[in-house]
């Protein structure tokens, strides 16, 4: 089997970098943050006319028809420059939910236990609660953002509300939430995975630039074992999520869930300590990527269950 990226997915993997780049750099990144890290409009439609909510649906439901791998590819392009929002509940419930495929509509994700991120964006709730899923909006949505309490959120860029749990919940059943959640599990896995490799990236940046004693500090042994580590942990995770991509198999989504989450944060870790004090700093992107990467790792698929999942492939 050839794992080899065919010429089309690398084409889409730089339009997305490219669009990014354009539309979502440091600055406006950074004033998303100022202004409380929430869901942009203007930047979302943009997004839905780039076709990323509508990539998986057919062509004939006006989608761009592609499959799995591909989306793969471009949640991968998004975790490299924290971009705000629910874009994998828009993108799995783009079907399902009036606008969201044309960037019109913002579905958030509900899992049960779990505060809900852009809860005051969203025009419809994806509620997980174990492998059952449901839709949540209109007039029932508006009494739970009623009841909703705003809590202090571990990453600026996600703003957090604690909910009523499942029992709250009214909403229309949606069919195969296990799929769902899978699915999800796997789109998080390669926002981790471009969140890892931009770290690596920063980390190497630093390490040429900055010199103590006369030296850039990459020269140094110390530095040049966090790089290595953190280069091994991308790669390692790339190769598990890009499999899984392939495969869709719910064991290799748990492994791959399980790596991207180990190298976004040990990445961000280890990137933090290549800059050392400045790294903490509000002024630096380091610790955005690291508090992202905590958030992402809790979310549609935690460590314990996806190591549930390997011991129960193993039987």
């Amino acid at each position: 089997m050839d794992f080899q990226l065919s010429d089309d997915q690398r084409a889409l993997r730089a339009g997305m970098r490219e669009l990014l780049a354009g539309r979502f750099g440091r600055d406006r990144m950074r004033a998303a943050l100022d202004g409380g890290g929430g869901v942009g409009g203007a930047l979302w439609r943009e997004l839905g006319a780039a076709g990323l909510f509508a990539l998986r649906l057919p062509e004939t439901a006006g989608g761009v028809g592609l499959g799995l791998p591909e989306s793969v590819l471009v949640f991968d392009e998004v975790g490299r420059c924290l971009l705000p929002g629910p874009l994998i509940a828009t993108q799995l419930a783009a079907g399902a939910v009036q606008g969201a495929a044309e960037g019109e509509a913002v579905v958030a994700l509900a899992e049960a236990g779990r505060p809900v991120g852009h809860l005051a964006a969203a025009d419809a709730l994806l509620v997980l609660d174990g492998d059952a899923a449901r839709l949540l909006s209109g007039g029932a949505l508006r009494r739970l953002v009623g009841e909703a309490e705003p809590v202090r959120s571990l990453d600026p860029g996600t703003p957090l509300w604690r909910v009523p749990g499942p029992d709250g919940y009214e909403g229309e059943p949606l069919p195969d939430g296990a799929r769902l959640r899978r699915e999800g599990a796997l789109l998080a896995a390669a926002e981790q995975l471009g969140s890892a490799a931009r770290s690596l990236e920063a980390a190497v940046q630093h390490a040429r630039a900055r010199e103590q004693f006369g030296a850039p500090i990459g020269s140094f042994q110390a530095v040049k074992h966090l790089c290595a580590g953190m280069l091994v942990r991308t790669e390692t995770a790339r190769a598990a999520v890009y499999a899984a991509a392939v495969t869709a198999d719910p064991v290799e989504i748990a492994g791959a869930k399980l790596l991207a989450d180990e190298a976004a944060v040990g990445n961000a870790r280890d990137c933090l300590q290549v800059h050392g004090g400045m790294g903490f700093t509000w002024e630096a992107d380091v610790h955005l990527h690291l508090k992202r990467a905590w958030l992402r790792a809790g979310q549609w698929l935690t460590a314990a269950d996806a190591e549930e999942a390997l011991a129960a492939g193993l039987g």
